[in-house]
């Protein structure tokens, strides 16, 4: 597709798909309520702005047209995987606690907060169906995620199922649902030995293994490879063309 606007990183504090899409020549900003990298240039509540959007009111998107396109890396923690074993009796954790009311009471909460989130994504949905702007939302496909599990607005437009053929740093298989505008198809490989080039560490989270904003990071070759492959259709040197099938 043609970009002949900006491309507007939604929940990205990193800069790594905002500075992907610059080197590509295309304008690029980044949203997101932190700024633990220096990287965010809109530093606000997206969810406030998407609230106020659906409902009319002035927000970030009346500045966006349909030149431009939309990356919303919408948060997930509420549906993930390991988010759905807070749902049941039987996880250890819970299946410890000697208050059964607690248990309920716990997931109750659990439920009505992942309700919100999921009404936040189908209005962040809406705004852009309803203004004619090009989205382009991400959100993880392991395993029994609650997206997967639910019907969505629709299937995802694109699944990839490992991330490290595109340069990633894990595999993490991620979909992409787009609204307004299509994929272009394409897929850039990369060998092994260039994986994990670069990683970013981030701050001790004090539990083993890597911490949980490490452990989300994108790698600045799979942002280029994406855009380059499902984005604008760039077919770059040393790579082929529908390489991979998706």
């Amino acid at each position: 597709m043609e970009i002949k606007g900006k491309a507007h990183c939604l929940f990205e504090q990193s800069g790594t798909f905002k500075r992907e899409f610059i080197k590509l020549g295309i304008p690029a900003e980044d949203y997101d309520i932190q700024n633990n990298f220096g990287e965010t240039d809109h530093q606000i509540d997206l969810f406030a702005e998407i609230e106020r959007a659906y409902e009319g009111g002035a927000s970030i998107f009346d500045s966006m047209s349909y030149d431009d396109i939309i990356m919303a890396f919408f948060p997930c923690i509420e549906f993930s995987c390991v988010a759905q074993f807070w749902y049941s009796l039987n996880q250890k954790n819970i299946r410890e606690w000697k208050d059964d009311k607690s248990k309920f009471d716990f997931m109750l909460e659990k439920n009505s907060r992942r309700a919100y989130m999921f009404g936040l994504l189908y209005k962040l949905c809406a705004v852009a169906i309803m203004r004619g702007l090009r989205l382009v939302f991400e959100n993880p496909w392991a395993m029994n995620t609650y997206l997967k599990q639910n019907v969505f607005l629709k299937e995802p437009s694109v699944i990839d199922n490992d991330r490290t053929r595109r340069g990633d740093y894990y595999t993490k298989p991620t979909a992409y649902w787009y609204f307004n505008c299509e994929p272009t198809q394409g897929a850039s490989y990369q060998k092994p030995k260039e994986l994990r080039k670069g990683i970013i560490h981030c701050k001790p989270s004090g539990k083993k293994g890597l911490c949980s904003e490490e452990r989300s990071m994108i790698s600045p070759d799979y942002a280029r490879n994406f855009i380059c492959d499902f984005i604008i259709g760039k077919e770059q040197v040393g790579s082929q063309l529908n390489l991979f099938p998706l």
